[in-house]
């Protein structure tokens, strides 16, 4: 064996030790292969996120939106808003990953302030919509969740504050708003000025 053979077999060589101490290039390269076929079993390796979405904040539910009187279910909120004549806030979020979500939720809804102004004048409904597989909602709450969203929330907005007339009708529809309770309340008396 020449000199010039061994020079030549080095490249494999070291693309056979890349591969066997590197599993990411081994993904990297498996996936990336001319063609834009993958080889061997490595077709399934997760593809690399966007540096720009931000990685999923660990928050637990605000303290007390249950016991401020938040529902879970659209029909018993409608239900509730027929026999009180209160028009209904229907909230979508994303508690785990949407940082809108999480900022309204503490900014507005958590809030004593938010839960006294809206004690006798809304109904309340919550649908979250998590992706941790820790924090999903059961079965049940989870249809309960994708039927609100189907006739509130088809375009997938989070979050989504949505304030409809105790018949059910909906009179708007709006995102985050800055400056907490007292913003919100003066938005919710523009939508419905008899609040």
């Amino acid at each position: 064996m020449s000199l010039r053979t061994s020079f030549k077999t080095l490249p494999a060589l070291a693309l056979a030790l890349a591969f066997t101490f590197s599993p990411a290039l081994a993904q990297k390269t498996a996936i990336n292969a001319p063609g834009g076929q993958a080889k061997g079993n490595m077709a399934t390796a997760p593809q690399p996120k966007s540096p720009v979405v931000s990685a999923p904040q660990v928050v637990a539910p605000a303290p007390g939106l249950e016991a401020a009187g938040w529902l879970a279910d659209l029909g018993a909120a409608q239900a509730q808003a027929k026999a009180t004549n209160r028009p209904i806030l229907a909230v979508f979020s994303g508690s785990d990953w949407c940082k809108p979500c999480i900022m309204y939720e503490q900014e507005v809804f958590a809030k004593p302030e938010f839960a006294a102004y809206a004690k006798d004048k809304l109904v309340l409904a919550h649908f979250d919509f998590p992706r941790q597989k820790r924090n999903q909602p059961t079965a049940a709450q989870l249809k309960l969740n994708e039927t609100a969203a189907a006739q509130l929330n088809r375009e997938g907005d989070f979050p989504l504050a949505v304030v409809l007339s105790p018949e059910g009708k909906v009179l708007a529809k709006t995102g985050y708003i800055a400056g907490g309770p007292a913003a919100f309340e003066a938005y919710l008396k523009k939508v419905v000025p008899t609040l």
